[in-house]
């Protein structure tokens, strides 16, 4: 991956700024979602006893990985997957996270696309052999091949048995944080991609997906975090996939739904700008 060049965030926002006790102040709000822990000294202790190559200074590496996570939420997400990359495993959440968010909304070029989630599913291998216990390093590992198999269509990704690993490792991650809304939304979305892509039949019989699946899991990411755009954008797209244009308004109110939320960091703003170009 590219060291320089990464577009940079069209919608700077002061609000965005996390500096000092900022962070911690505002991270049950900002990791509603992924439940992501909070990386202060205490949890990077347990997790270098996991796993001890990043290095011995729990300290040192908390403020570098709080540091990352500023970096993100600002917007600065090379500087965010940079940072990540260099803390391995301890660090391997915000750079997926970083290199993800800001592949799928300001990378352009299909190919670089493509080239980046390999290199995050790479990251997320490592994560889940070094660090099987925390949720995240399933939760990426999904979130990884989930962008990829999108990038090359979903009868391709099928064939090639992604969709089984995202499966995997969602249900890996739920077993480990119940209330991970992103995971919910991914696995709704798992469901209705496949029903929408090879009929309900077929998808129940082969893959064990089905519409009321999807359905209550993307409105249990609903409940889970109402004030998340993505959650919103994504069960709009999950309708749109289950039903087509047969439910259009329900379509169009959750997209104007995430289009009128606050967003709290840069990657809500991205999605709720998504949302509005969707019904402009």
């Amino acid at each position: 991956m590219a060291k320089k060049g990464w577009a940079a965030f069209p919608h700077p926002d002061k609000a965005f700024d996390y500096t000092g006790d900022k962070l911690a102040k505002a991270w049950k709000d900002l990791h509603a979602g992924d439940q992501e822990p909070f990386p202060d000294e205490k949890h990077v202790a347990t997790l270098l006893k996991k796993q001890p190559k990043p290095g011995k200074d729990a300290g040192a590496i908390a403020a570098a990985l709080q540091d990352a996570w500023r970096a993100f939420h600002r917007g600065d997400f090379q500087h965010a997957y940079e940072s990540g990359v260099a803390l391995q495993a301890l660090g391997a959440s915000v750079a997926i996270k970083a290199g993800g968010i800001h592949a799928t909304y300001l990378l352009d070029d299909d190919k670089a696309k493509t080239a980046r989630y390999e290199e995050l599913i790479a990251l997320a291998d490592a994560a889940v052999a070094a660090l099987p216990d925390e949720a995240n390093s399933h939760y990426r590992r999904a979130f990884a091949i989930g962008r990829l198999s999108q990038t090359i269509s979903i009868t391709k990704a099928l064939a090639q048995g992604l969709a089984g690993k995202v499966r995997e490792s969602l249900d890996a991650t739920l077993e480990r944080a119940p209330k991970h809304a992103e995971a919910e939304t991914a696995l709704g979305l798992y469901h209705a991609e496949i029903v929408g892509k090879v009929g309900g039949m077929l998808a129940k019989l082969t893959y064990g997906a089905s519409a009321t699946e999807a359905e209550k899991h993307l409105k249990q990411a609903l409940k889970l975090t109402p004030a998340a755009p993505i959650a919103w954008v994504e069960y709009g797209n999950g309708l749109l996939l289950l039903h087509g244009d047969k439910r259009e308004d329900e379509v169009a109110e959750a997209w104007d739904k995430a289009a009128k939320l606050k967003p709290r960091d840069a990657m809500e703003a991205l999605d709720a700008a998504w949302a509005r170009e969707q019904i402009e």
